[in-house]
């Protein structure tokens, strides 16, 4: 009896261990089936969209009419993103695919700038009309390789978690023919760097970050002793000091601490010792002290960054802290791209977090040509709907990355409160912001 009950329960758990190997074995390849169909799709997509972008560059240069140009532009800044996401969903992390991927960055970036301009009063010059031709080119080269890669996939029915595999291990011996055609790709996209610097509009190298930095580089001991400072005397052998390795957009030292429920940190760079961003996180009891109050702290705090002159633009509550954003200003100028943000609790104003990267990023000496179009003329390009409360001069980054002058209007509709600036040479509307409230509260009931 005790002998047909054990063979029962053996035979049971034998058949319960072969049905749950294979529902395991189900869902794994479920799994690979959809990672299959994903990457599958991804590459016809940018094998199409490659194809659509050559066409559209080719109809570019067909045509005469600056109207019909710019939206033609704007499709193809469109379908270059399209596509550059497209590379992104492909398994090729481990083989090099950048130079393709900044070929589709750049043929973005160039119709873009090109498309938001106004083509009638600037069109193409002679030099872009040049690039224009290049990237056609080029396109169709990358085009024609990866119709022989998708012939051979689709004739030879390969599949994209074999070439996942051979990228892993440096297989070498299996069928490579998607990983080969891709390096083809990327090989006829090689002398596209050299051509198009030599043409003069290369947007592959962007302006060097922080290049504005000033001061001496810090040891390990005073980035220590500055951290400290600025975490509000936290004890330097409580600190834990890290640097930044290579390829970071500055060298900086990170130092953090830990302290019961309160632990922050600091990035300073190494050169000049500036923070650059402060981040304290701990319980924050019920506000006591009012936004002003706060805005107060916050200043006091900010100029201990020795900043000649700093203005407060911005003021949000979130729940029991405030933020506030100030800017560089000079010359009764505002200077946009030169910000700060400071966090302060609202329980006992405690500083909770800074943020300077943008202003130690940008800030430096400027030569600004002086407006070209009065306030009045500036005045009347702002929607009649709005209603001004506020003017300022301000200089802003704007959608091509160019800093520009501008009037700013800070204007309401309703109860909104809408930030628009116009731009002071040509009066184009360069950017409308709409300016933050505090942070609505809702009361949950259980």
């Amino acid at each position: 009896m005790i002998r047909t009950i054990a063979i029962i329960v053996l035979s049971l758990t034998t058949i319960g261990a072969g049905v749950w190997g294979y529902k395991e074995n189900q869902d794994k390849n479920a799994v690979l089936i959809q990672a299959e169909n994903s990457y599958q799709r991804a590459f016809h997509e940018l094998t199409y969209n490659i194809d659509l972008l050559h066409d559209k560059i080719g109809a570019s240069l067909a045509m005469n009419s600056r109207k019909q140009l710019s939206p033609q532009l704007a499709e193809i800044w469109k379908i270059a993103s399209e596509a550059n996401s497209d590379v992104g969903q492909l398994p090729l992390t481990l083989l090099p695919f950048n130079k393709t991927e900044e070929f589709l960055y750049d043929v973005g970036d160039f119709a873009y700038r090109s498309a938001v301009r106004d083509l009638e009063k600037k069109p193409l010059s002679e030099k872009e009309i040049k690039m224009l031709e290049q990237l056609h080119e080029q396109s169709g080269e990358i085009e024609n390789e990866l119709r022989k890669v998708q012939n051979v996939v689709l004739k030879d029915n390969l599949r994209w978690m074999d070439v996942q595999l051979a990228l892993a291990t440096n297989d070498e011996v299996g069928d490579n023919t998607i990983v080969n055609g891709f390096k083809t790709v990327e090989k006829s996209v090689d002398g596209y760097t050299q051509s198009t610097m030599e043409a003069g509009m290369g947007t592959k190298k962007p302006e060097q970050q922080y290049r504005y930095l000033k001061g001496e580089k810090l040891s390990e001991n005073e980035a220590k002793k500055v951290a400290s400072d600025w975490l509000e005397k936290v004890d330097q052998s409580k600190l834990t000091l890290t640097k930044s390795g290579k390829g970071a957009d500055v060298p900086t030292y990170t130092a953090s601490f830990q302290n019961g429920k309160k632990n922050g940190y600091i990035d300073l760079t190494e050169k000049g010792g500036h923070p650059l961003t402060i981040m304290i996180s701990r319980p924050v009891e019920k506000a006591k002290i009012s936004l002003h109050e706060a805005s107060n702290k916050a200043r006091e705090f900010a100029k201990g960054l020795d900043i000649s002159s700093l203005e407060l633009i911005e003021s949000s509550q979130y729940d029991k802290v405030g933020v506030f954003r100030f800017v560089y200003t000079k010359d009764g100028v505002r200077y946009f791209p030169d910000s700060i943000v400071v966090k302060v609790a609202l329980d006992d104003g405690e500083v909770l977090g800074l943020s300077a990267r943008e202003y130690y990023n940008y800030h430096n000496d400027r030569n600004l040509n002086p407006a070209e179009i009065s306030e009045e003329e500036a005045r009347d390009k702002v929607n009649p709907q709005l209603k001004i409360q506020e003017q300022h001069m301000a200089v802003i980054e704007n959608d091509v990355k160019e800093q520009v002058l501008c009037y700013e209007f800070l204007t309401t509709m309703e109860n909104t409160t809408y930030r628009i600036f116009i731009n002071a040479t040509n009066g184009e509307e360069e950017k409308v912001e709409t300016l933050k409230k505090s942070e609505m509260k809702f009361n949950q009931e259980v």
